[in-house]
C-alpha cells in the first residue's frame, strides 16, 4: 500500500490517499478541499477511488467533498452518523474560524461505526470509535498506520471546547482504542507531523 499525503482547505488539513498497487484502488481520508487535483492525479496514476472516509465531521475536513458531491455522486462518502449535525451547521462553525460560508452541499452517502466491515485491495481497515473531539469520531487503521483525525496528534490531543466535545471522553477513547494498538503503529493525524503509538506512550502530556 503506498500513502500520500496533502494539505488541504483553509486549515491545512492532511488529506490522506491511501492507493493499493495490486488492485488500483484508492481511499480518501478527510477532503479538506482540491479535490479535483486529488482525482487527475489518481487517474493519471491508473487508480479508482472507491470510497471517501471521513474522521470526523468538522467543515475543515470535509469541505472539499462537495465537489464530490455535486460532481461525483458515485463516489460513496463515509461517516460516523453522530456526527451528520455538523453538516447542517456549516456556516456557524466556520464563522468561528473567520472562513466564508458558500452554501457548500456536501451529502454523506454510508454511516459507519466501529462494526462496519471495509476494504482496501486485499486489506482490511479496522474502525475505531474515538469520540471526545466531536461525537463521531472515528479513527482507521490499516497496514500497521492508525489515521485518527483530530483525536490524538503528535504531543498533543484534540481540542474539546467545541458544542459536542469532552475530554475526559476523549482520553478514554485515546486509551482505550488507539494506546493498545502496536508501539510501531504510525499515527497520522487530521493536522501536523505524524507520530508512533510508542512515542505518545512515552512523550504525550495528556496521556499520562
Amino acid at each position: 500500500m503506498q500513502l500520500d499525503i496533502k494539505q488541504t482547505g483553509p486549515l491545512e488539513v492532511n488529506t490522506y490517499i491511501l492507493k493499493d498497487e495490486e488492485s488500483k484502488e484508492a481511499v480518501i481520508i478527510d477532503v479538506g478541499g482540491d479535490f479535483e487535483q486529488i482525482k487527475t492525479q489518481l487517474d493519471k496514476q491508473g487508480y479508482k477511488i472507491i470510497y471517501i472516509l471521513n474522521t470526523h465531521g468538522h467543515f475543515d475536513h470535509v469541505l472539499g467533498e462537495a465537489v464530490i458531491t455535486k460532481n461525483y455522486s458515485d463516489i460513496p462518502i463515509y461517516m460516523h452518523k453522530a456526527d451528520l449535525s455538523h453538516f447542517s451547521n456549516l456556516k456557524e462553525e466556520m464563522s468561528w474560524f473567520r472562513q466564508e460560508y458558500n452554501d457548500e452541499n456536501i451529502k454523506i452517502t454510508n454511516f459507519i461505526d466501529e462494526n462496519s466491515f471495509l476494504k482496501l485491495g486485499n486489506n482490511q481497515i479496522k474502525i475505531f470509535y474515538t469520540p471526545g473531539h466531536s461525537k463521531g469520531s472515528l479513527s482507521y487503521y490499516i497496514d500497521n498506520k492508525v489515521f485518527t483525525g483530530d483525536a490524538l496528534f503528535y504531543h498533543s490531543i484534540g481540542r474539546t471546547d467545541f458544542i459536542d466535545g469532552d475530554y475526559d471522553t476523549l482520553i478514554n477513547s485515546i486509551k482505550t482504542n488507539l494506546l493498545t494498538l502496536p508501539n510501531d503503529t504510525k499515527v497520522y493525524p487530521g493536522h501536523g507531523p505524524s507520530t508512533t503509538i510508542k512515542d505518545e506512550k512515552l512523550y504525550n502530556a495528556y496521556l499520562k
